[in-house]
Order: structure tokens, then sequence, then C-alpha cells
């Protein structure tokens, strides 16, 4: 799956590369604190970066990935397992997505929601904050695991 993130992260790039770096190490601060389980400062990361992202290309698939990262971050700091009304990508926003399954054919299609938001702006944060690429390096086994979830339902096992 190191190679099927690489390729995405490839595809990604002229959708993020685009973006100013203090955008990026915004999504980059919105990534690493949901993955040190600091929930309410990932929720104020999303707060701040949303309105940053530029229109264009991806921009509301990264919106989106950045709204339900940060609904489940407050589901999770409130101690619920998941977000009163979670939200989706829409059809327009799916080709943005590292796993695009349609959602009916996946056992827990909420599961694949958030892991395509993480995936997404994991990807957008590598691809556009370069000062930020050794930390989110580190954190590359937790995307490809959860990638390997996926990869019999994506036909690459």
């Amino acid at each position: 799956m190191e190679k099927f993130l690489d390729a995405y992260l490839e595809r990604m790039m002229p959708v993020f590369e685009r973006f100013p770096e203090k955008t990026g190490h915004g999504i980059a601060s919105v990534f690493l604190a949901y993955r040190f389980g600091l929930y309410p400062k990932a929720v104020r990361e999303c707060a701040a970066v949303l309105p940053q992202v530029p229109e264009g290309s991806g921009s509301a698939a990264l919106k989106k990935a950045i709204a339900i990262t940060g609904a489940y971050a407050q589901a999770f700091a409130d101690s619920q397992v998941k977000p009163d009304q979670p939200l989706s990508f829409a059809p327009e926003e799916r080709s943005f997505l590292a796993v695009n399954l349609p959602r009916e054919s996946v056992e827990d299609p909420e599961t694949l929601e958030l892991d395509n938001a993480l995936i997404l702006v994991y990807a957008a944060a590598m691809i556009s904050s370069p000062d930020d690429e050794d930390a989110l390096e580190e954190h590359r086994k937790f995307v490809v695991i959860m990638l390997e979830a996926y990869k019999t339902a994506l036909g690459l096992a």
C-alpha cells in the first residue's frame, strides 16, 4: 500500500501544491493534533484553517475532509464514538479521495468517510507544507495501515 499512497500523493500534487505554506502548515496542524489525540486542539485547528483554504480544484473536498476531521475530533473530545450528524463527501468530491468505493458496498461507510478525510488532510499537508514534511513522514505508516483495510475492496489483495 506504500506504492498506492505514493501514487495518490502524486495524483494530488497539482491540486494542493498551489496552497500557501501557511495554509499547508495549518492543514498539517489539523492532522497532527488529531493523530496525537489532542482533540480540542484539532477542533480549533480545523476552525482556523478552513477559511484559509483557497478556492479551486479539490478545495471543496479538502474543506469537507477538514470538517469531517473536526466533527470526529469534537465527538471524541465529548466522549462520543462519532458525531451526532456525520458528514460525508459529495459525489463531485469523491474523485479527490484515496479510497473511492460506493458507500453502500462498504461495511462501515462512516469509518470510510473518516479514513478518507484523514488521508486527504495528510496528503494536502504533505504537499503544501514542506516545513512539516518530516513530522508528517513519521505518521506515514498510520496512513498506510488505514489504506490496508481497503486493500481487498480496491482489488489490490
